[in-house]
């Protein structure tokens, strides 16, 4: 067996990723390849939870006429909704799972209880969290950071849809370069793109570094937790 680098993790999933090239909604092949990939990773004995976003349905900062608190409530729907999708398919591959949302809504999840989120993971279960921190003006990326830090996770994992931080877009500039690792410093000071401002702030207390990495090889969340290596790590 292979050896594992982190024995509890936080994976935020992007929302658009589950999209696919449809680019709206869900992909249901690249929901089972995602889901495949995380099941690779529960099979070492890992720990895990999973924030995901709900850009493949809404994202409340991008509308320009409507309440952003109204507007991110809409968002955290958004999430609910990949949270649902992808326990389903997780307990599809025989993983035992637990959606918990910041909102409550005791019909289709658990509410979010930190002691019992951690009893979860110790039993072998994967706790996907929903409704991101369950306040409007507060991305999923800072409810990952949130997250991680209550559950005292060893790293976030942000699965996204670029390979690795660069110094500028690489979509729209063929000279970008990549990081292999850099402190939340620079990645503060540069203004970097990938994660928001706050949630690299609340991991830089809490000492959580992030790998951030592709995830349109479902594979690259088995390499990292086995110390593959492979995205940018940013650190204290």
């Amino acid at each position: 067996m292979e050896n594992i680098k982190y024995e509890r993790i936080l994976i935020k999933l992007s929302g658009e990723a589950l999209a696919g090239e449809k680019k709206f909604g869900l992909d249901d092949g690249i929901l089972r390849a995602i889901c495949q990939g995380i099941k690779k990773v529960k099979d070492l004995g890992v720990q895990i939870g999973i924030v995901v976003g709900g850009g493949n349905f809404w994202r409340g900062r991008t509308s320009e006429t409507m309440d952003r608190t109204r507007a991110d409530h809409m968002g955290m729907l958004a999430t609910v909704i990949n949270s649902l999708a992808l326990a389903d398919a997780l307990e599809a591959l025989g993983l035992d799972v637990r959606v918990q949302t910041a909102i409550e809504m005791a019909s289709i999840a658990e509410p979010y209880i930190r002691n019992r989120a951690i009893r979860h993971m110790e039993k072998g279960r994967v706790v996907v969290f929903g409704c991101g921190t369950g306040c409007p003006f507060f991305s999923t990326d800072t409810a990952s950071a949130l997250r991680a830090a209550e559950i005292e996770a060893d790293i976030i994992f942000k699965a996204t849809m670029v390979d690795g931080v660069y110094n500028k877009d690489p979509v729209k500039y063929a000279d970008a370069v990549k990081y292999k690792a850099l402190t939340f410093k620079k990645f503060l000071d540069e203004e970097l793109a990938v994660m928001d401002a706050a949630a690299a702030s609340l991991c830089r207390e809490n000492k959580i570094p992030i790998l951030v990495f592709s995830i349109d090889d479902p594979d690259n969340i088995y390499k990292a937790v086995t110390g593959g290596d492979i995205g940018t790590v940013v650190t204290v």
